[in-house]
């Protein structure tokens, strides 16, 4: 029996075959489309790994907290974008891999974001301000926006004259200074020299003040003060460094140095929202993969056939069960 052409199932279904087909050897067309290039440069240092996020009911570090957001981010950015990534610890930034295409090396880059460990650090020091002021050099050598991301406390703390000056030029690199912890003090962990946490750091673990340059104001009222020999005085200086909190302060003081943003780390949603806002936008040529529009036409087509051939199925069984069925006639007026 042949088909009967001028039934509208046969031609839905027709037309679905032909938009299967064209799945296979259907061209992508090149558009233009805004992008965004960016270097993420994260804090690998002790106090990333302070507990003051929470993921699914439990309790995980800034860094990890920092990765999730990273990867989430990810999948926000339209392509061909560009991203970077680097940790930074001691006073400089190390550059991981350079910016690399977000959709083409997807898995790679989150498989490298999901590495991200404090083991990778050189050194326990966190001086944030030398190393931002690096990782932004690194970006514009990069041409790439930047995204700094660290809780902002100096380890050791910041000496009495202050942060390094600042020698570039504010706004010539755009981005985000992205505080990342809780505004509460929390204890920072301690680990042992296989790796292994032991506990927490203690008062007497961390250094609570810089000893380095000049000393600071009143230290001449301090216990054993000797002008040559003891100028901050003879006792350590006891404080609240072995704790951690977001200083936002110092990260707001250094993002407005500089003219990039500063936004603290919620989640990656609003971490794009943030640094979309501040981007810089690069327009380029893209590949517009025409495949998947015919396959979902190719779909609604089947389903729009389908549906057809079980309401006439419906029909003709209600004639059936009802064939003496009359529909009234509308009365004729005299």
């Amino acid at each position: 029996m042949r088909p009967d052409v001028r039934d509208p199932r046969v031609a839905l279904l027709a037309l679905a075959t032909l938009s299967l087909a064209a799945t296979f050897f259907a061209p992508k067309i090149m558009i233009r489309r805004p992008s965004f290039d960016f270097l993420a440069i994260v804090d690998i240092t002790g106090s990333m790994n302070v507990r003051d996020y929470a993921a699914s009911g439990r309790p995980v570090s800034r860094l990890d907290a920092v990765k999730a957001a990273l990867r989430a981010m990810l999948a926000e950015l339209p392509c061909p974008s560009h991203v970077a990534l680097g940790v930074f610890t001691e006073r400089r930034p190390f550059l991981l891999f350079e910016p690399i295409d977000v959709c083409a090396d997807f898995t790679p880059l989150q498989a490298s974001i999901e590495a991200l460990d404090w083991r990778m650090a050189w050194e326990g020091d966190s001086r944030i301000s030398a190393g931002f002021f690096r990782a932004i050099d690194m970006a514009r050598e990069l041409k790439s926006d930047l995204l700094f991301f660290s809780d902002g406390q100096e380890a050791p703390p910041l000496p009495a004259r202050g942060a390094p000056t600042f020698e570039g030029r504010a706004g010539e690199v755009r981005g985000l200074v992205v505080g990342v912890g809780g505004y509460e003090l929390s204890p920072i962990p301690k680990f042992d020299d296989r790796g292994r946490e032991v506990g927490f750091l203690g008062a007497d673990d961390v250094p609570h003040e810089s000893r380095f340059g000049l000393p600071p104001e009143g230290a001449e009222r301090r216990e054993g003060y000797n002008a040559r020999n003891a100028p901050f005085g003879a006792s350590a200086a006891i404080g609240v460094e072995h704790l951690s909190s977001v200083k936002e302060d110092n990260l707001r003081s250094l993002a407005e140095k500089t003219g990039l943003s500063y936004a603290h780390l919620e989640d990656g949603k609003r971490l794009w929202k943030d640094y979309a806002a501040v981007a810089s936008v690069r327009p380029r040529e893209a590949a517009l993969d025409l495949r998947p529009f015919f396959g979902v036409a190719a779909a609604l087509l089947t389903f729009m056939a389908v549906a057809a051939a079980f309401f006439a199925q419906a029909f003709v069984q209600m004639r059936r069960a009802a064939p003496f069925y009359r529909f009234p006639q509308p009365r004729r007026s005299k």
